[in-house]
């Protein structure tokens, strides 16, 4: 051979070598995965994160991945910016390395070791849980709680070899049989469309898959490549060697595998929570029977929960198509597996047998365990009210399932003594022992069971005012604190008050400056008492009484008097208020004494000149337009009166006609018509002017069967009164029905589907139409008491801004002199809120339940609040303020509430004050002359809002509703007697917390 052959055969040996090495390099790198161990385990140490003190500014949140959406990773930063608005700050967050931020830069998914099981966990005061959820509800916390058989179904279905202890270092997300048999099949696919193509994922990539890919699904080749990588990279995390990895692969997908929804639950997620929710077997059964199968001679029910468990693990593929429809093919399908699992030897020819001869059956939703009752977690449930608002999130069921812990301020304690006490009432054995039995409480004959009780305590840490104690005798999830719209009768007077020295303050704040020789050339409305008494009082004073707290003092000396006799021109008509004892009924009484001893006529009086101040300070010229009948602005607000009062008739009247076609129309337009020949023509010819003479005259004597009408009467009412001949308001007067109401028939008739909007706008002229006599010069006492009631309401929509600024509820004020004593309603919650203003010395205090969050405790996302609020603005002067403060102790000393003193130790910490309220809500009917005619008794209560030194306060409500509170005639000294049943309980919360009795909060 020449020497130039055998240079070639040297070549090829070499080159042949060297392939022999790479290859045998490439085989032993796909058998045992070693230097993709060595380099990837050295790179994830570098992948670090940590939790320090502050802000972030080296931290990346997921953007896609249902695992992400659903425990709020992605979400942290949105909670931020709500929950930075709202007084928290960051305490602590992750700082991320360089090179994890580089690493999720390039679009991996964060490596670390992922939660399986993470729900909404709500701690109380002293850091102790008192609610925890987690999903999903049931898993295993290692391999070796996994049932070998269903390891083994597991891994033969979707990922065989995963757990063989060969090679230690063997990467778990690739399996290169599995993934080059996918290829080619994919490759096949463009040739032979309706070849299947079964996934070359390994459970490592899945889990990336369901948990972090848009959606839960792999949508491109690039996606597929991000699972694999991230998947290589999380499996060595802990080093090189993988064994346990894979084994927590094993565990991760059987309690986190995503198994559909189900109805009344949710998602379902791992194959314990798919047991239960899908075949309802219970976790410790059906794993004692896969253990016990797997020792012995499988019996009937062994076969069962396998056949069950093997039919989720096949179900995932399709768990939407294959567990929430019917005839999918589950059951062949898995009784195929069955077969190849018997085949393979993985189990024994016995457990094919049984497991093939037992039935699939999906069972109804098992019941929830929710058995705690409504009645013992109402400050709880204040608690996810509160942290729902907080961060936006109104759905009970994702917020469930956010990887939080939240600190709330509830003293559990305490709150559980409360409950117990207010539940103890609703005895009659049990209230007697509380002392509700006497003079204007219960009655021998009276049934406590029917007395709703409430509780709310809050308080003062700082600027902050945190609820400690929310609770009710009410089993059911409506909170009678938050939840309710009660009549609390003179609580109100605390509102009343609160505006009228606010209003005093601001008249001193625009004349305090003025001299005498100014103050007495102001023009004054005659009918603005406040304004005149603040210039007459300015224009004598003493220079050391003219500041404003001697001002606000001066107007706590003011007079009113306190006697009945007088109707007031309130609410659109005349009403008469009366005092709750006739000992207060005394020709002038001070606003001072009036608040303490609850004088209704005094604060009725008050708010009617709390209206005219408002009414003369948005008009100024309301005096002269109502004393001039030729005033043009008269005419503004007439048309607005009518249009307003018309379109409220109107309503009224659509809601009685909607959704009747337009004989029933007809017939309650003629049911609402007196049997008077003239009434009944001018309703039919109005109604249906269309309506023929036959059927006009049928109807006729169908309503009219005793009036003798001939054909020729039926004919001449027939022409003589069709709607031509008359206007609108000539066939409401001769009808005796509205004209609005006969127009509106009239419409629906052509417009049957119109919506009540469209009514409204349509009927514009036709309002005004409607009241063409009001606008008549001659009619100028009905054009004032009307224009009057305008401007009462203007002035009751100022009013109800001064009083929501300050936590009033609710959206309107009845526009009634009446609200000064509780006929707009309240909410226990707001009266603590503003005594919570007040305490402040007016500035608005955070009001709180909640005082940290945890977010994603032990992640990369890791985000830590704490409630650290800066001072909010003021909504009071703090001489107001300190003025009604004084009152509400005056109360308690001198007033209504002063069966109170002695119910808390003589300590500056726990002295009292507070303002009583007896609510007495009744609809009353009238007749003519103003006579009564009819009670309706709507509901009774007692309240006391108070406050105990300057760092608790609260309200105790007692309420009976519907027809049964006619029985009751307790007065607010039920709720006084009651708040001292609960003192013990209050002042234990003040002792030192080392003491035996101490309900104390650590935070």
């Amino acid at each position: 051979m020449s020497r130039r052959a055998w240079r070639y055969v040297l070549v090829l040996a070499i080159v042949g070598s060297a392939c022999y090495v790479v290859a045998h390099l490439i085989a032993d790198e796909v058998r045992t995965s070693r230097w993709q161990a060595h380099y990837l385990s050295q790179f994830g140490k570098r992948l670090s994160y940590a939790a320090q003190p502050g802000p972030s500014d080296s931290i990346r949140f997921p953007q896609s991945g249902p695992y992400d959406h659903r425990l709020g990773y992605s979400s942290i930063p949105h909670y931020t910016e709500r929950l930075e608005a709202r007084g928290f700050v960051r305490e602590a967050q992750v700082r991320m390395s360089p090179d994890l931020l580089e690493y999720l830069n390039m679009g991996l998914f964060a490596p670390y070791r992922e939660k399986t099981q993470a729900g909404l966990e709500l701690l109380d005061c002293n850091d102790r849980a008192v609610s925890r959820q987690r999903f999903p509800q049931r898993e295993y916390a290692g391999i070796g709680d996994v049932p070998v058989l269903l390891s083994k179904a597991l891994l033969f279905v979707e990922n065989q070899g995963l757990l063989n202890p060969e090679y230690p270092t063997r990467n778990p997300a690739l399996d290169w049989r599995r993934l080059s048999r996918a290829s080619l099949d994919q490759m096949l696919r463009i040739v032979d469309k309706s070849r299947d193509t079964p996934g070359g994922s390994t459970l490592a990539t899945q889990i990336e898959k369901y948990r972090h890919s848009p959606e839960g699904r792999t949508t491109s080749v690039s996606e597929k490549f991000r699972q694999m990588g991230s998947a290589s990279v999380r499996a060595y995390l802990d080093g090189p060697d993988s064994v346990r990895a894979r084994e927590r692969i094993v565990v991760d997908y059987l309690n986190t595998v995503p198994l559909a929804a189900r109805n009344g639950y949710g998602e379902v997620h791992g194959i314990g929570d798919g047991m239960w929710y899908w075949y309802g077997e219970d976790f410790d059964e059906y794993n004692e029977l896969l253990r016990a199968a797997a020792r012995g001679t499988p019996g009937k029910r062994e076969a069962q929960v396998f056949k069950q468990a093997l039919s989720l693990i096949i179900a995932q593929r399709r768990p939407s198509y294959h567990l929430r429809g019917y005839e999918t093919g589950l059951e062949p399908l898995t009784d195929s597996y069955i077969r190849l699992l018997a085949n393979a030897g993985a189990i024994s020819p016995e457990l094919r047998d049984a497991a093939l001869a037992a039935s699939l059956h999906r069972t109804p939703p098992p019941g929830r365990d929710d058995t705690e009752p409504f009645v013992t977690r109402k400050a709880v449930n204040q608690v996810r009210a509160d942290l729902s608002r907080v961060i936006g999130i109104q759905s009970r069921y994702d917020l469930d399932r956010l990887d939080l812990t939240v600190g709330s301020s509830i003293n559990t304690d305490a709150q559980r003594v409360v409950t117990d006490v207010l539940l103890k009432l609703r005895d009659k054995q049990g209230a007697r022992e509380l002392g509700l039995y006497g003079h204007n409480m219960l009655r021998d004959h009276d049934d406590p069971s029917r007395l709703n009780a409430s509780f709310t305590l809050f308080e003062r840490v700082g600027n902050v005012s945190f609820l400690r104690v929310q609770a009710d005798n009410i089993d059911q999830p409506f909170d009678l604190n938050s939840g309710a719209r009660l009549n609390l009768g003179s609580t109100a007077k605390l509102r009343t008050l609160v505006t009228y020295l606010e209003i005093v303050a601001e008249l001193h704040d625009r004349f305090g400056g003025l001299t005498r020789a100014e103050l007495l050339a102001l023009p004054v409305a005659p009918q603005d008492g406040l304004s005149r008494w603040a210039v007459d009082y300015l224009a004598k004073a003493k220079d050391a009484e003219r500041d404003r707290p001697a001002m606000l003092e001066a107007a706590m000396e003011r007079k009113y008097a306190g006697g009945a006799g007088e109707a007031f021109f309130t609410g659109g008509g005349l009403q008469a208020f009366s005092n709750f004892e006739r000992s207060e009924t005394v020709p002038n009484m001070t606003v001072r004494r009036a608040f303490q001893h609850s004088v209704n006529l005094v604060f009725v009086r008050m708010m009617r000149d709390i209206v005219r101040y408002e009414i003369y300070r948005a008009h100024p010229d309301a005096a002269d337009m109502l004393a001039d009948r030729a005033a043009p602005e008269r005419r503004v607000w007439l048309e607005r009166f009518a249009d307003q009062e018309g379109s409220a008739f109107l309503t009224g009247f659509y809601r009685r006609y909607q959704g009747l076609d337009h004989e029933r129309r007809m017939a309650v337009l003629l049911q609402r018509t007196k049997p008077i020949a003239v009434r009944t023509a001018v309703s039919l010819r109005s109604g249906d002017p269309d309506i023929d003479e036959q059927r006009f005259a049928r109807l006729m004597r169908e309503k009219l069967p005793q009036s003798g009408l001939d054909d020729e009467d039926l004919s001449t009412l027939y022409r003589k009164y069709a709607k031509d001949k008359f206007s609108l308001n000539d066939r409401g007067y001769l009808s005796k029905v509205h004209p609005l109401e006969l127009w509106l028939v009239d419409y629906l008739r052509e417009r049957p589907d119109a919506t009540l909007e469209q009514v409204l706008r349509d009927s514009a002229e036709v309002r005004q139409e409607t009241y063409s006599w009001l606008f008549k010069t001659r009619s100028k006492y009905g054009q004032d008491n009307r224009i009057r009631t305008l401007l009462e309401q203007d002035a009751f929509v100022k009013i109800g801004e001064r009083w929501r600024r300050l936590g009033y509820p609710f959206e309107t004020l009845t526009p009634s002199y009446g609200t000064a004593i509780g006929a707009s309603g309240d909410r226990p919650a707001a009266l603590s809120e503003l005594i919570g203003i007040v305490l402040s010395g007016g500035v608005q205090p955070y009001t709180e339940t909640l005082r940290r969050l945890d977010f994603a405790v032990g992640t990369p996302y890791e985000t830590r609040f704490a409630l650290r609020p800066l001072a909010r603005q003021r909504l009071l002067p703090q001489d107001v303020a300190t003025v009604v403060r004084r009152s509400l102790t005056d109360v308690v000393e001198s007033g209504t509430a002063r069966s109170m003193l002695g119910a808390f130790p003589p300590d500056p910490r726990l002295a009292l004050g507070g303002k009583t309220g007896t609510g007495d809500h009744r609809h009353m009917v009238y007749g003519r002359g103003g006579r009564v005619i009819a009670v309706k008794t709507v509901s009774r209560s007692a309240t006391f809002v108070f406050a105990l030194g300057d760092r608790y306060f609260g309200t105790v409500t007692l309420h009976v509703r519907g027809p049964e509170a006619a029985r009751y005639a307790f007065t607010s000294a039920l709720s006084l007697r009651l708040l001292r049943g609960l003192a013990p309980s209050i002042v234990a919360m003040n002792t030192p917390a080392d003491a035996s009795a101490s309900l104390r909060c650590k935070h």
